[in-house]
């Protein structure tokens, strides 16, 4: 194993964006549908010499598990698809990972693998679930112990919830132009039976299905919510759920790992729920909280140890699940720590971070069954990115909240910009489809 060091201090202790990444010059980044929660940085560097010692810089994201950069740092000195153009295929590395641990998930092959081009811009390892969370005490309040299982019940419970507190514990939905609000947006859509793109990367947001779920946002903003979801940051649902002031929100397990270190009575009242269903014989689908991709850029000096640093960490997937807290979930089915992780007993069944009970994370056990990349049922292509980065979706959702626009209006308009987006990256050659 190469050394490696972390480099570019400016950028490590906080998320970049892509305007970051741009400006910086960083050398490594993340794929497409890693924006949920983090945007990284890798730049490989060495001896010129093929026989003298090799080193890998790295440039990534502060874990919201501030206990996995711990073990990381020690550990490793023992793309986003804007970005393909400039970064090397890697192919030789997903396909030596897949001999040995089997193919890829169907959402991390469309998160770095183009199938208009044929390639394999990035490498994906892992990925984190997004359920939902949501503070017990509050839903029995309203008879809902054990949380809600649609969006409709969800919307009565908080609504419920709201009323009974004066106002005091609500709703925790964003319509803001931060990740958890657009991951928010997806899960709603695709839960209503809708989407942004069909598989063929044709643009199908203006729908009756999309309209649905604009006008279910409208009412939960208005029934259950405060304006404060229209200025969120990335962090504002997660400390909002662990100070009581919101009852349910769409996160990893990140606000319960906190809570267990500095609120044990909050953790303790903080569980998970799968997808909410949504539409009738619509299967309820999230997106990964975070899925990790690293790419490799053409003008690296040391692709060989780059790769060979990502085959290595592909052999420790039981250590950067457990060390991430079960954050981190491998995107391979046959890893070393599929047993540990999701087998009768493993640390799903019983968390060896004391959750209280200790089987409270068994909910994630059926994880990679509904979590699926932005932009499903197609990849995450380069204009789903922008259309990220642009936070169209919860910005189409908040104008119908607002009353700015009916919720069919705000479809079409947003349809409008999304076209545009997908033939300006057909015209470059990165995005499929027609329409």
């Amino acid at each position: 194993m190469p050394g490696v060091d972390k480099v570019g201090a400016d950028l490590l202790a906080r998320k970049v964006t892509r305007r970051d990444f741009v400006k910086t010059g960083s050398l490594l980044a993340l794929g497409a549908t890693s924006f949920p929660t983090i945007l990284a940085a890798c730049s490989t560097g060495g001896s010129p010499s093929k026989s003298g010692p090799k080193t890998l810089k790295i440039l990534q994201w502060s874990h919201f598990v501030p206990d996995y950069d711990k073990w990381f740092d020690p550990w490793v000195k023992a793309p986003p698809s804007q970005y393909e153009q400039s970064t090397v295929d890697m192919s030789d590395v997903v396909k030596q990972v897949e001999k040995k641990y089997g193919k890829q998930l169907d959402f991390a092959r469309l998160t770095n693998f183009n199938p208009h081009t044929n390639r394999y811009f990035g490498f994906t390892y892992s990925f984190a679930p997004d359920p939902g969370d949501y503070r017990q005490s509050f839903f029995q309040q309203v008879g809902m112990a054990n949380g809600p299982t649609s969006w409709e019940e969800m919307l009565t419970a908080t609504a419920q919830i709201k009323s009974k507190t004066k106002g005091a514990v609500r709703g925790g939905i964003g319509f803001s132009p931060e990740p958890d609000s657009n991951m928010a947006a997806r899960a709603l859509i695709w839960s209503f039976g809708g989407s942004e793109q069909d598989a063929d990367s044709n643009v199908t947001i203006n729908s009756d299905a999309v309209v649905g779920a604009v006008d279910y946002m409208a009412r939960l903003f208005k029934q259950a919510e405060t304006a404060e979801v229209f200025s969120w940051n990335a962090a504002s649902n997660n400390q909002g759920l662990v100070a009581g002031s919101l009852s349910f929100i769409l996160n990893s397990i990140s606000a319960y790992r906190t809570a267990q270190a500095s609120k044990p009575d909050v953790a303790k009242d903080i569980f998970f729920s799968k997808p909410l269903s949504g539409a009738s014989g619509v299967k309820p689908l999230a997106s990964e909280h975070v899925i990790q991709t690293y790419i490799i850029p053409k003008f690296s000096k040391s692709q060989d140890v780059a790769k060979e640093f990502l085959l290595y960490l592909a052999d420790h997937a039981s250590d950067f699940v457990y060390q991430s807290k079960l954050y981190e979930f491998p995107v391979n089915p046959n890893t070393n720590a599929q047993d540990k992780l999701y087998g009768q007993g493993g640390w799903l069944d019983s968390d060896p971070y004391k959750s209280d009970p200790a089987s409270k994370l068994q909910v994630l056990k059926d994880a990679t069954t509904w979590s699926v990349n932005v932009g499903y049922p197609g990849p995450a292509s380069p204009a789903i990115g922008e259309i990220f980065d642009k936070n169209l979706l919860p910005s189409m959702m908040a104008a119908a909240a607002r009353g700015q626009k009916s919720p069919k209006q705000a479809v079409a308009d947003t349809e409008t910009q999304i076209k545009a987006i997908f033939a300006s990256w057909r015209q470059k050659g990165l995005v499929g489809g027609t329409k």
